[in-house]
């Protein structure tokens, strides 16, 4: 459903904001180790994500990459927008062109279901939430 960036932007940015909770800024190479993402993949993703002033890059020795705790409510729908916009909730099921109501393909409307129902995960969970699920050993991002 998610393009590969957007998946390991999820994944970068949800490490993040764990790392955050437990006050450490990340490495961009820890962050691409840890989310199993080539390294120079993972630095368009963050630069994109920095830019968006979803993530916070600080320079020099003591640098790596945080989040700041107002952005902590950040919810993932930001995150995908950022990374992939809105076809992720407009787009067909099966890729088609064209596939709405009037002109529906096979799946249109049990897809319309799905999509509704991301959408509302996406818009109703923050990064907050995520990072402490992580650190109550409820999830995790590396197998």
């Amino acid at each position: 459903m998610f393009s590969k960036s957007c998946e390991y932007g999820l994944r970068a940015v949800i490490f993040i904001a764990q790392q955050t909770t437990q006050n450490n800024k990340v490495s961009l190479s820890t962050i691409s180790e840890e989310i199993n993402s080539p390294q120079a993949f993972t630095a368009k993703i963050l630069q994109q994500l920095t830019r968006n002033d979803i993530v916070k890059s600080i320079k020099g020795p003591y640098g790596g990459f945080t989040i700041e705790k107002e952005k902590m409510s950040t919810k993932l729908s930001e995150v995908v927008s950022v990374l992939d916009g809105d076809s992720i909730y407009t787009g067909c099921g099966l890729g088609l062109k064209q596939c709405d109501a009037n002109s529906p393909c096979p799946l249109h409307f049990k897809f319309v279901e799905i999509r509704d129902s991301l959408r509302n995960m996406l818009e109703n969970t923050s990064l907050k939430s995520v990072a402490d699920d992580m650190n109550a050993d409820l999830t995790i991002l590396k197998r």
